[in-house]
């Protein structure tokens, strides 16, 4: 009998995870699986990566298969809610291979895409309907589905539902499901909001959890880089120069300048591309898809743009601005060291930035060591808990720029010093930099 099978999953199900690869539950996941079959509300803490998705998303599709209700027209059995369009394709994704094996339908619904090919794939009903908020609404007042025999419901990453605003949405959508119903809350952070907002929606919940809300994994080296403004761009390059292999997200805190960040990153010669809510959606998905397989080494995000990207080959993630609400910092770090990987997280902080480093300080219960005079830039500080002296090389020296051409901050090449091949293997297509074998952390 395999670990899953002992959690309680059907033969069938576990089956299926074998041939997938998944070989052993993770810790959420051996918490999660048994409360759920026996029907309890979870709520549930975890960072991403954890293996969270399989937690709520295998004893909900092992339920459904139990239950002999017949599929309805425009009907769902359960819903699965998302902050992200990113976020509800990458949860489609991971689970379709099990509700396949269970001869299930699975569809999903967001925005930027056609809603007529969405209403048509609704019109025989679905057994998992996996959505964001504001499509849901419209289809819902459209009239294209229906909520009434929904008795599964799961909130994931609840926290940012919550910052982006979909509360009242929410409250649009939970009355319209069926009566009692299971729900599952999954957040990295619990917020006084959220602990109110759980109470309105699970009944006598299980808590489940595999790190303090708002703790980062410990598998992340985590440093603050104090520079002026105008030396980030030539640190973030020194940075991406550094031969240290893996993909490198790095988050700014504007559309505007995760757009202006990726194009000085392309025209350095850097394998760069960005993502953010003013690129369409086939640009983001094509950005993410290169960026999973490595022709993409750099990718440039905004936070809304990023929550749901699930890449084990992350092996850095740069907050090039820190975000204005701590708890999109332990989103942001969550990126990396993912399915139980080492992974490192550099945070810029200008002068102007100190007071959001203090609020992310707080959050984590950490303080970073070293901060500089102001104005004074300063080598990585890392946290007090953190393993190590802290020390980092000292900066490379610029190279000279030539009187002829345009003006180039661009590192030097460890070959010609060219401007448009940056010496690193960072920054060149790397094919293997994220590893074909699954994880059962989806």
């Amino acid at each position: 009998m395999s670990q899953f099978q002992q959690l309680g999953l059907s033969p069938a199900l576990t089956d299926e995870l074998a041939r997938a690869g998944f070989d052993q539950p993770t810790p959420i996941q051996q918490q999660a699986i048994p409360l759920a079959l026996e029907g309890h509300d979870i709520l549930g803490l975890a960072q991403t990566g954890t293996g969270k998705t399989m937690a709520f998303g295998l004893p909900m599709i092992d339920l459904i298969k139990g239950n002999s209700e017949k599929r309805a027209a425009k009907s769902a059995k359960a819903l699965i809610l998302a902050p992200t369009r990113e976020l509800v394709n990458q949860i489609a994704e991971n689970l379709l291979p099990m509700v396949r094996s269970l001869s299930l339908r699975i569809t999903k619904v967001v925005g930027g895409q056609s809603i007529n090919r969405q209403v048509t794939a609704l019109a025989k009903g679905t057994d998992v309907l996996v959505a964001t908020p504001g499509r849901l609404i419209d289809l819902l007042d459209r009239g294209d589905v229906t909520l009434s025999s929904t008795r599964f419901l799961v909130l994931d990453e609840a926290d940012q539902m919550l910052d982006m605003g979909f509360i009242h949405d929410l409250k649009k959508i939970a009355p319209r499901l069926a009566t009692p119903r299971q729900t599952m809350l999954f957040s990295a952070t619990m917020p006084k909001q959220l602990e109110e907002l759980s109470r309105s929606y699970l009944s006598n919940p299980k808590r489940v959890q595999v790190a303090p809300p708002g703790k980062t994994a410990d598998k992340i080296k985590q440093s603050v880089l104090f520079l002026d403004k105008p030396q980030k761009q030539k640190k973030l390059r020194e940075i991406l120069s550094d031969d240290l292999g893996g993909l490198s997200l790095v988050f700014a805190r504007t559309k505007r300048g995760a757009e202006r960040l990726s194009k000085d990153l392309i025209a350095d010669g850097y394998n760069a591309a960005s993502i953010h809510g003013n690129k369409s959606q086939g640009q983001r998905d094509r950005a993410i898809k290169a960026f999973r397989e490595g022709t993409v080494t750099v990718l440039v995000a905004t936070d809304v743009a990023a929550r749901g990207i699930d890449i084990p080959g992350v092996a850095r993630v740069i907050n090039y601005e820190l975000p204005n609400v701590a708890e999109s910092y332990v989103h942001r770090i969550g990126r990396t060291a993912r399915a139980g990987r080492e992974g490192e997280a550099i945070s810029f902080c200008s002068p102007d930035e100190r007071s959001l480093l203090k609020d992310i300080e707080k959050l984590i219960k950490r303080e970073f060591e070293g901060k500089p005079a102001e104005g004074k830039s300063e080598r990585p500080a890392p946290a007090k808990s953190d393993r190590g002296d802290g020390k980092s090389k000292p900066p490379r020296r610029s190279r000279r720029r030539r009187s002829k051409g345009p003006k180039n901050d661009a590192p030097k090449s460890a070959n010609n010093g060219s401007r448009g091949n940056p010496r690193s293997g960072q920054n060149r297509v790397n094919k293997g930099s994220g590893p074909k074998k699954k994880s059962s952390a989806a």
